[in-house]
């Protein structure tokens, strides 16, 4: 894993109340941002995952602002770490993505800007129901080594444009992705990447900057800024 350049601009840290929770979050937004992704991170990961972080920079660099939060509080973290049972609350992982782009929505930084998600393992599951539930402002999805049947009967009522990308080493989660990309309904823009050489975390020389193009190449086609949106 290369380190991308800081061409991409500083983040700021930020507090999002969700219900009775206060999450914490990492708010980068370059000059001109073309769109917003949001990051959900998977089982046993936060905001400060390395390899998410990497995606977020490359991102960033091509216009993009991005937020990575940890959509667990520090309490459920330790519970979490000694059950692992929260980390496969995707309905409690959804709720808090659906509160996190609401905050996104209304902070006046980023009011502006179309929302994707970018899901890792479990979190791809609760960025998908978050999708299902939220067509009207969620545009995109990407997942990266994610868990897409997670999100169970829900897949088929996602509209938005997703793509699922897993590494070719990966084969269980191949078996899972594949299955749960044809109960996508967004028939006509969906598509399903294997990274060849790589496993599950895409560790291999390499593969994590391809994730981050795929990624991105995604995101610009399909994140566009509601102020231009207004003036079509």
């Amino acid at each position: 894993m290369k380190t991308p350049s800081t061409r991409g601009g500083k983040e700021q840290l930020v507090r999002i109340p969700v219900g009775p929770v206060m999450l914490e979050g990492n708010l980068g937004r370059p000059e001109g941002a073309h769109g917003a992704v949001l990051f959900a991170h998977g089982s046993g990961s936060g905001r400060h995952s390395p390899r998410n972080r990497f995606v977020a920079q490359v991102l960033r660099e091509a216009g993009l602002a991005t937020l990575l939060i940890d959509l667990l509080t520090a309490e459920e973290e330790a519970v979490d770490i000694h059950t692992a049972h929260i980390r496969f609350d995707i309905g409690l992982l959804a709720a808090r993505l659906i509160g996190a782009t609401d905050w996104l929505n209304h902070n006046e930084e980023t009011a502006e800007l179309a929302i994707g998600y970018f899901g890792a393992s479990t979190g791809a599951g609760a960025a998908l129901v978050a999708a299902a539930e939220r067509p009207e402002v969620v545009n995109s999805v990407v997942s990266r080594g994610g868990r897409p049947d997670l999100a169970g009967d829900l897949l088929r009522h996602v509209q938005v444009p997703t793509l699922l990308i897993v590494g070719g080493h990966d084969e269980p989660v191949i078996e899972l992705n594949r299955e749960a990309f044809g109960q996508l309904s967004c028939v006509e823009d969906k598509q399903f990447v294997i990274v060849p050489g790589a496993t599950h975390l895409f560790e291999e020389p390499g593969t994590l900057e391809e994730v981050a193009r795929l990624a991105t190449d995604w995101f610009l086609r399909h994140l566009v800024p509601r102020a231009s949106l207004r003036e079509s």
